[in-house]
């Protein structure tokens, strides 16, 4: 476990203060539960018997491990390994029991899918019983794949495609697959398809068939009766993602029509008379009941803030992931338990987030602001968030909080493309990619100087992955408007990150951009940094993860040579990791070097 140092900063200890994922807990073994810790230091998972509270760690390896799933009887653990970050590799599994960590002598873990080749994942169901498994891979010479492996036989191979698809849930009484496809070739919008164990359809439900609107849909699961053939979906329908129920057999659609103004999903109660109603709306989240049959909706209590996970327990509580931008996560229940509180050093505070609404191009602009104490205008930072698909919200961030104590004002900006905020606003990131968010980028930036929030001399592009992007694109298609830029894992040369990227990201550029670089040459052109690299003025730290899929080295290096080849002012450091790393110290490391950067070049 960490221990508390003297000496340490508060943003250090952000970072290092242990940290709990919300438990996941098996379907039939409600008191067997798994969940992610730093507590090593290292992001990996852990078993908690709640019966005994004995708690466990599962899995011990020097680039972490965050995917696991328990299977419904809790007798297994599955996790997926990869290499040193890269996504790509296979299922093993350890009994719930122990064994397999490296402290406690190792050897339990197993191939929990003997037969199948090293891929990236993509979707998992397990049977109650724990010798079934429906499991879902993507590979670049295949395309899609799903396996239904059983102990003891080969994987059986039931559906292919080049298209990005994946499990969605596998039913009760484990005879339906749920799957996600995007055959029709749109990777932001998928489609409903449910088989049986040998493939044969049993349903399809398609909100794109017509041409006329671009409506996704997603599996939320099927319900926990069994015979039950009711599958909660995800749609898109009223312009924002709601639930419905679709029952499978009959053709039957339950249309919810649930008066929420944001983005909702949902999940059932375990006996499978209610759903659990997440919404989240301009950058907060909050829970209700949905009683099925009293189609009554009611309000689950949460504090102010985000809820980043919830689960109702079988006796009817509820557990919640939730955090604010002051105050650090916790797992807490409805109940009025703290569910899972690690021991040791707890992390300190930040300052509140702060709404501002600016108009811009494609319409208002929501931006979240926290700020030092005293007057400004501050030097800033806009932390540009990644995706595109995600937004930023009042949650914590150690990263954010950093930045204030060092004082920075931060603004986080909810740009065209980002979720929550409806359909046509997350939709509007088509054909101008990039360029479509940093005009509502610029609009929040033009605020906050006239305002008086920011110092105009002191302004800071930054992010992670799309951040990232976002932040080199901006650099040189802006460049008189900022003064430093800080790029992680970014895409920086976009023709040869689409070559080198995992194939279900491909897709979603070829979603994005309207084609591939030889089909749509122009845009992937208007939208690559590497266009721009010649008029970027600022000084630019870039940091790239050498094993990353998703924002390859190649690519990055292609950039950094044409800042090289004209002594552009640029800083790069390459870790041993993928996309991200899931070591404390490393991260710690990353922002360290980050504040320093700024420090000396902006005095």
């Amino acid at each position: 476990m960490t221990a508390e140092m003297p000496g340490w900063p508060d943003w250090e200890k952000r970072f290092r203060a242990p940290r709990v994922s919300l438990p996941d807990w098996a379907e039939d073994a409600p008191d067997r539960s798994l969940f992610v810790s730093n507590a090593t230091g290292t992001y990996e998972l852990y078993a908690w018997d709640r019966a005994t509270g004995e708690q466990r760690q599962v899995t011990d390896r020097p680039n972490g491990t965050t995917d696991g799933v328990l299977t419904p009887d809790g007798q297994w653990i599955w996790w997926f390994s990869d290499t040193d970050g890269d996504e790509f590799g296979v299922w093993m599994r350890q009994p719930f029991a122990g064994g397999g960590s490296k402290a406690e002598g190792g050897g339990a873990d197993e191939p929990a899918a003997p037969g199948l080749e090293p891929s990236y994942p993509a979707g998992l169901a397990i049977g109650r019983d724990g010798t079934t498994a429906v499991v879902g891979r993507s590979t670049d010479e295949e395309g899609s794949t799903v396996h239904v492996v059983r102990a003891g036989a080969e994987p059986v191979e039931i559906y292919r495609h080049r298209e990005s698809a994946g499990v969605g849930d596998l039913s009760r009484d484990g005879t339906l697959i749920a799957l996600e496809h995007t055959e029709h070739g749109d990777a932001m919008h998928s489609a409903l398809r449910v088989v049986r164990l040998d493939g044969t359809t049993v349903a399809e439900l398609d909100d794109t068939k017509d041409g006329s609107e671009e409506l996704g849909l997603e599996v939320l699961g099927f319900a926990p009766v069994d015979g039950d053939t009711r599958l909660l979906v995800g749609h898109q329908r009223r312009g924002r993602w709601e639930p419905m129920v679709w029952d499978v057999a009959s053709g039957e659609e339950v249309d919810l029509a649930l008066e929420l103004p944001g983005d909702v999903s949902a999940e059932w109660y375990p006996d499978g008379s209610g759903l659990l109603v997440a919404h989240s709306f301009e950058a907060r989240s909050e829970l209700f009941r949905y009683d099925l049959a009293e189609r009554e909706l009611i309000e689950v209590a949460t504090p102010k803030g985000s809820v980043s996970g919830a689960t109702a327990r079988p006796d009817g509580t509820v557990e919640y992931l939730w955090s604010s931008a002051a105050r650090p996560p916790q797992v807490r229940s409805t109940s009025g338990a703290v569910v899972l509180d690690p021991p040791g050093m707890k992390a300190p505070g930040s300052v509140p987030v702060e709404d501002a609404w600016v108009e811009g191009p494609g319409g208002r602009v929501h931006a979240l602001v926290q700020k030092p104490a005293g007057a400004g205008p501050f030097p800033t930072i806009f932390e540009v968030h990644g995706g595109p698909t995600w937004h930023d919200s009042d949650a914590f961030g150690a990263g954010p909080a950093a930045w204030v104590d060092h004082g920075y004002a931060v603004v986080r900006v909810n740009y065209r493309g980002s979720t929550g905020y409806g359909r046509e606003w997350t939709d509007a990131l088509k054909h101008r990619v990039g360029l479509i968010e940093l005009e509502d980028i610029a609009a929040v930036r033009e605020w906050a100087v006239s305002s008086g929030l920011s110092d105009p001399a002191k302004l800071v592009l930054s992010g992670g992955s799309w951040g990232g992007y976002l932040t080199l694109l901006g650099l040189g298609t802006q460049p008189e408007s900022w003064a430093l830029g800080l790029a992680a894992v970014p895409v920086a040369d976009y023709v040869t990150a689409y070559h080198d990227e995992m194939e279900a990201l491909k897709a979603m550029d070829r979603t994005l951009l309207g084609g591939t670089p030889e089909e749509v040459p122009e845009r992937f052109e208007a939208s690559s940094p590497l266009t721009y690299v010649d008029q970027v003025r600022a000084p630019v730290y870039i940091s790239a993860g050498v094993n990353d899929p998703r924002c390859p080295i190649r690519q990055v290096e292609n950039y950094v040579d044409r800042l090289a080849a004209r002594d552009a002012v640029h800083e790069v450091y390459r870790y041993d990791a993928g996309h991200g790393s899931l070591v404390v110290e490393e991260r710690i490391k990353q922002v360290r070097l980050e504040l320093d950067f700024a420090a000396r070049h902006l005095g």
